[in-house]
């Protein structure tokens, strides 16, 4: 029984250091552009789902007063630093594609040209209003007491202005505005389309923002618009 419980800890503790492992290699990887952002994250999840299985029997063994070594220990704040991470996510609906107006969204008319986004669809699916407004009903246009023409130099002077953000398309006659936004560790390389309309005495911005990759985005681009909005809200 003795020797039974040990070859138990031994694997365990190969396990807690190959999740460790591979939550470090993910990013890792993703950062340097070893490896494309997706198949990144997907090494990092599988590192902290399986942090997460190690450090539960890890706080079992030592409820029950079992000896436990340094590669189980090192999945405790391997595990935690892993659902933070993953927080802002959750509860978040398993789509892509968000936008402050889901009756008529901006277009991505630059983005459908690009080599990477070659075959797909990049019109927002209406039925994922529903799902958006579930999540995410905080999402709102900039309002701006500017005509059009005055809003559009600030809606561009923002976009500009967003860390990780290059815009790649300006047309200031149809008042649209298209941008790449890459984020920092994974590379992920999201579409942002920005509409600048008349709305009564003044201006309306709508932002639309989507992935590339995965079926769900984790609150990103949601977290994308606000953040827009709120800079071109307070741009000067």
């Amino acid at each position: 029984m003795g020797t039974t419980n040990r070859r138990g800890t031994t694997w365990l503790e190969s396990l807690g250091l190959l999740a460790v492992a591979l939550m470090v290699a993910g990013p890792l990887l993703a950062w340097r552009r070893v490896l494309p952002g997706l198949p990144g994250f997907g090494l990092y999840a599988a590192g902290g789902l399986l942090a997460l299985a190690v450090a539960a029997s890890t706080l079992v063994a030592s409820a029950r007063k079992r000896p436990w070594g340094f590669g189980r220990a090192l999945t405790l704040p391997a595990a935690m630093a892993f659902l933070l991470s993953m927080s802002g996510g959750f509860g978040a609906p398993r789509i892509n594609d968000f936008t402050t107006d889901t009756a008529d969204p901006p277009r991505l008319v630059r983005a459908a040209s690009l080599p990477a986004n070659h075959g797909r669809d990049m019109n927002y699916p209406a039925e994922w209003a529903a799902l958006q407004a579930q999540c995410c009903a905080d999402l709102r246009p900039a309002r701006l007491a500017l005509a059009p023409a005055g809003a559009f130099l600030l809606a561009r002077k923002a976009a500009e202005r967003m860390p990780g953000w290059e815009v790649v398309a300006v047309d200031e006659g149809g008042g649209t505005i298209e941008a790449v936004s890459t984020t920092p560790l994974f590379g992920f390389h999201d579409d942002v389309a920005i509409r600048v309309a008349p709305d009564g005495d003044g201006s309306r911005v709508d932002v639309r923002s989507k992935s590339r990759d995965g079926k769900g985005d984790l609150g990103a681009n949601a977290e994308r618009i606000r953040q827009y909005v709120a800079v071109v809200e307070t741009t000067r």
